[in-house]
Formats: C-alpha cells, structure tokens, sequence
C-alpha cells in the first residue's frame, strides 16, 4: 500500500532509463550502419561510373562487371569498387581483379547494346 492508502505498484524509473539508453544505443547502431551503407553506395556508383566511360558499358552492364568481379575474386562487392577507384588514380590493380575485370569486361563487351552505339558528333 503507498502513503495515500491505494494499492499502486511502485514506478520503476531505473527501468525505464535502462530501456530508453537501449533504445538509444540501438538507434546510435543504426545510424552507425546507415552511414556506413551511404559511403559504401558511393563509391561503388563511382566505380560503375569508372566502368560506364572506360568500359562502354550501360550502368546495369557495370554493376554486373562488379558483381562478377567480387563473386570470381571472393573479394568484397565494395573493396572492388574502392581498388577500381584507386587504380583510375594510380595505374595500379591487383594481379586477380585486373585479370577478372578483363575477362568480365570482354565477355560484357561483346554482348553490349553500348557496342553499336555511334559516338556523339562534335
């Protein structure tokens, strides 16, 4: 029974605190991860971009080139984007993704809508 002599359980404000810090630490997790997800976005579009110009490529062609390329080379999806971005500034790839991204490029190429396409005249 409380002070006023009605039967109400006693409030818990610890627990409450306890499930609203959960809460935020979930939430801080979550815009932690959503983040990390918008950066990894980017840079595989910029890699598609990279493939699109170098390649010939339409962007659904790229993001197979990509896909293709992380899947043969057990190599993560964006580690690949982010190595095709570094190589477009330093000339260099890794021995297994440029050998990859040639046949894939190749095989891609062939079967292009992009391949008849006539230039833009100046």
């Amino acid at each position: 029974m409380t002070d006023d002599g009605t039967n109400r359980p006693e409030l818990d404000h610890s627990e409450d605190a306890t499930d609203s810090d959960k809460s935020v630490g979930e939430l801080k997790e979550e815009v932690s991860q959503l983040r990390q997800a918008v950066r990894s976005h980017a840079v595989v579009d910029q890699a598609m971009g990279l493939l699109v110009g170098v390649g010939r490529l339409t962007p659904d062609e790229a993001w197979d080139v990509l896909r293709e390329v992380s899947m043969n080379t057990n190599t993560k999806l964006r580690t690949v984007a982010e190595t095709l971005i570094d190589w477009g500034c330093s000339g260099v790839l890794p021995r297994d993704i440029r050998q990859e991204l040639e046949r894939r490029l190749t095989h891609h190429r062939r079967n292009s809508s992009c391949a008849d396409a006539e230039p833009p005249s100046s």
